[in-house]
């Protein structure tokens, strides 16, 4: 007996269901990438070369889009938070509002998203050429492993050059706030850098260390997971740089979340 079409409603349903499954396979497949990338990195062999190529690749060249986000960040929040301040007589919390803002939120969320940006597409996009054009199966043919050479110096660089990037654009995000406080607004520049220094906590400071660290992982895995399983040539190399940068965006303000959560909840 031949079953009919199915209704509307239940092929919406349908829709759902493998949408569902879909989003359960590929969390099942990240998960084990990531695994594997693990157990590979930590034993040998080890391509400290290839290790340090990537830190100065992920951590120097992302230096400028990641300064140049923080000082403008960080002048824009002092501005929006004196004049709403002003409303409620309570523009002197400018410096306090700003150490918060830039340490334990804007400073490493937008430096992952900078960083991801530049380094989970270029990842992808190189990973993802040298599967179409079958340089990875070259390498398995030479007996070199992939995850070793490939994948697990991008990771740990990406894990290292994070929370050193996320240091420094505390560091200048904070001074374009004092910069803009102390030229535009009219503060005075000592008194600023007391309160700066008196709301600047340890705490703050090991939290967005530590969401640094997750946001690099979370870079590295999905730009090389990406890249690993391009398939359809020059377009499936497109699509992957995509759903590299996007996924990356996704996880790192879901993360935050969750870590925010954990650690202020």
């Amino acid at each position: 007996m031949t079953e009919g079409p199915l209704a509307p409603p239940v092929k919406g349903f349908a829709a759902i269901g493998r949408a569902v499954i879909g989003l359960f396979a590929m969390v099942g497949r990240v998960t084990l990438f990531a695994f594997t990338t693990l157990i590979r990195a930590l034993t040998p062999p080890y391509y400290p070369a290839r290790f340090f190529a990537q830190l100065m690749e992920i951590g120097w060249y992302s230096l400028p889009v990641v300064g140049l986000t923080a000082i403008f960040t960080g002048s824009a929040l002092a501005q929006q938070i004196y004049t709403g301040g002003s409303r409620f007589d309570a523009s002197s919390t400018v410096p306090a509002i700003v150490v918060f803002g830039m340490v334990r939120e804007l400073g490493p969320v937008l430096c992952g998203l900078m960083v991801a940006g530049r380094v989970a597409s270029a990842m992808a996009a190189e990973l993802g050429t040298m599967r179409v054009t079958e340089q990875l199966d070259a390498l398995t043919t030479l007996r070199t492993d992939a995850f070793r050479y490939l994948i697990a110096p991008r990771l740990f660089a990406c894990v290292i050059a994070l929370p050193i990037m996320v240091l420094i654009a505390n560091t200048i995000g904070i001074m374009g706030g004092y910069l803009l406080a102390v030229y535009k607004l009219g503060f005075n520049a000592s008194a600023y850098l007391t309160s700066t220094r008196q709301y600047l906590q340890m705490d703050d400071v090991e939290m967005a260390l530590v969401k640094a660290a997750v946001f690099g992982f979370i870079i590295a895995i999905m730009g090389c997971y990406n890249g690993f399983r391009t398939g359809g040539g020059a377009a499936g190399v497109g699509k992957a740089t995509t759903d590299a940068v996007v996924s990356s965006f996704m996880l790192i303000l879901f993360s935050d979340l969750i870590i925010t959560i954990v650690a202020f909840g």
